[in-house]
């Protein structure tokens, strides 16, 4: 047949299989650089013998003679066939199912093949699959009326691409993740079998195979359209994680719902760099702890940043960044390095304690020694004295210490604590005659009511130490001050006042203050001293949570 001679309505279906004869064919390159070796497989297989069943479909169309139509339409039909099974093991590949890998299935589908292959072979003698004859209108082709077996089988077929197709969708569904351009062009696939109902049912279209246009359209959608977001989804299946796809610029280009959890500000920054979207993750990034810290509604989250880049064969065509949730762990860990501080810290107060207090105790021993040899019984009598003073004060300090151990644990109930209640009950416990009291502010503070009470306490007895007649409990927006007007820091470091073993201002307060800033710390509170101040030392507790009372109207 001269292409002189071919119509107008000839050279449109000839174009249509032709093209998508060559866009698989394309694409059969193109899917051969898929990563996955069984996506690659199963896209390799599909687009191959859909390349050739569409390539058998135009042969149909303008061979020359009604035997090589024949010939080029049973050829069609055994090759078209196989591209059930190629779709079939590239929806499973793709959505990490089992059933490509299963012997028992590949052989049975291989026998389900050959049969029906076999049964179209033999058409031209029992004529059973379809019968033909050649008509001019539209134009000269091959007219074919299919008979039981044709319909039995295509059935089955459009059974069988169901179930892929029921496949992806379900993958869809489940990653979250936008899918609605994949998904899409994934529907467009299923679209020719509307036409071949409109073909064989009325004569507004021809009563051939469509099929092959529909999948040119799936592969060109997949592997040049979409083919970021179709490799991501299957490397993001089953992920619950939050992530965000960068391309090889570092820009956004894509991310999932649980990332717009919890980083809203990326719905405005698409198609933005991620140092510009997101400057705290790309700081992360490439650390040896990639640890993110975030705030949220329930509090501080931790995430784990890994990246990992992926290609398409030889070429790099993006970057996912995986957020992992790891508070739990995270908190664990800095707890345990918080009480492994505090435990150092315990051992170095309890030295230095103990080998002042025995410093204290031989040297008084001494002094009663010397002071009976001289016959003075009332001297070594205030020495012994003394020295058993030191004694208990030693004592105290360990009962302290077992005291502060139990406080010491992260607190995990808090309650909405008055502060006048708190400081009540701390200063019922001080021992400070010459020191008085005051409180500014009404109002409320989240925390464990009896360690508040010993961080109190604590601060109450530095006062008292470092020669204070007035100490003030000041309420803050996030947090409180005690404030007293005893010595000034002087020279001293905020740092020194709050480590065991400092002995600052003396050797008997040296205590009060690490061990307030011990029960700070297991609140998620920060403590230091206000080194500014210098009518005396204020103690100033912050990054807590605080409901202030509304001021009285007068």
């Amino acid at each position: 047949m001269a292409i002189s001679n071919i119509s107008g309505p000839l050279l449109v279906y000839a174009l249509a299989f032709g093209t998508a004869a060559v866009a698989c064919g394309v694409s059969v390159l193109r899917a051969r650089k898929v990563e996955d070796p069984e996506t690659r497989r199963g896209l390799t297989w599909l687009f191959a013998t859909t390349g050739g069943w569409a390539a058998f479909q135009v042969g149909t169309l303008v061979a020359p003679t009604p035997d090589l139509m024949y010939l080029s339409y049973l050829l069609s039909l055994t090759v078209g066939l196989a591209t059930v099974g190629g779709w079939l093991y590239f929806c499973s590949a793709y959505t990490d199912r089992m059933f490509h890998r299963k012997s028992a299935y590949r052989r049975g589908a291989l026998a389900a093949y050959l049969s029906i292959v076999a049964v179209k072979a033999t058409n031209p003698i029992h004529q059973l699959y379809f019968t033909t004859e050649v008509v001019d209108a539209p134009f000269t082709h091959l007219a074919v009326s299919h008979g039981t077996l044709h319909w039995i089988v295509s059935g089955l077929s459009y059974a069988l691409v169901a179930v892929g197709f029921f496949m992806l969708l379900e993958m869809f569904l489940e990653v979250d993740y936008g899918t609605r351009g994949l998904g899409g062009v994934a529907a467009l696939t299923g679209l020719p079998v509307v036409f071949d109902v409109v073909g064989a049912a009325t004569p507004i279209l021809l009563d051939i195979n469509y099929e092959p246009i529909g999948v040119a359209v799936f592969a060109i959608g997949v592997l040049y359209l979409f083919e970021e977001r179709f490799l991501a989804i299957q490397l993001t299946d089953g992920v619950d994680d939050a992530v965000v796809y960068l391309d090889t610029d570092g820009h956004i280009r894509d991310f999932n719902g649980s990332a717009l959890e919890i980083f809203p500000e990326l719905s405005d920054h698409r198609e933005d760099p991620i140092s510009t979207a997101l400057p705290g993750v790309s700081a992360v990034l490439g650390d040896e702890e990639p640890i993110l810290e975030c705030d949220s509604e329930d509090g501080t989250r931790y995430y784990l940043v890994s990246d990992t880049a992926f290609s398409l064969g030889q070429a790099d065509i993006g970057q996912l960044v995986v957020f992992t949730d790891v508070t739990e762990t995270e908190r664990q860990r800095r707890e345990l390095d918080r009480q492994n501080e505090q435990l150092e810290g315990f051992a170095a107060a309890i030295r230095h304690e103990l080998l002042n207090t025995l410093q204290i105790v031989a040297g008084q021993v001494s002094i009663a020694g010397r002071s009976l040899d001289d016959g003075d019984v009332s001297a070594a009598r205030e020495s012994l004295r003394s020295a058993s003073s030191a004694g208990d004060r030693m004592e105290n300090i360990v009962e302290d210490l077992s005291a502060l151990a139990r406080h010491g644990q992260t607190v995990e109930r808090t309650q909405w604590v008055d502060l006048d209640a708190a400081v009540s009950t701390a200063w019922n416990r001080v021992e400070a005659e010459d020191l008085s009291l005051s409180v500014d502010g009404e109002g409320e503070i989240e925390a464990d009511a009896g360690r508040l009470a010993a961080l109190l306490r604590n601060a109450f007895t530095f006062a008292a130490h470092n020669d204070a007649d007035e100490v003030t409990v000041s309420l803050r927006e996030d947090g409180f001050a005690v404030t007293d007007d005893g010595d000034p820091p002087g020279d001293a470091t905020a740092e020194e006042f709050m480590e065991y073993g400092g002995a600052v201002p003396d050797s008997e307060a040296g205590m009060t203050l690490p061990n307030l800033k011990t029960i700070a710390r297991v609140h998620g509170w920060n403590s230091t001293i206000d080194t500014d101040y210098t009518d005396g030392v204020r103690i100033v507790i912050s990054d807590a949570s605080v409901s202030q009372a509304a001021p009285q109207a007068a």
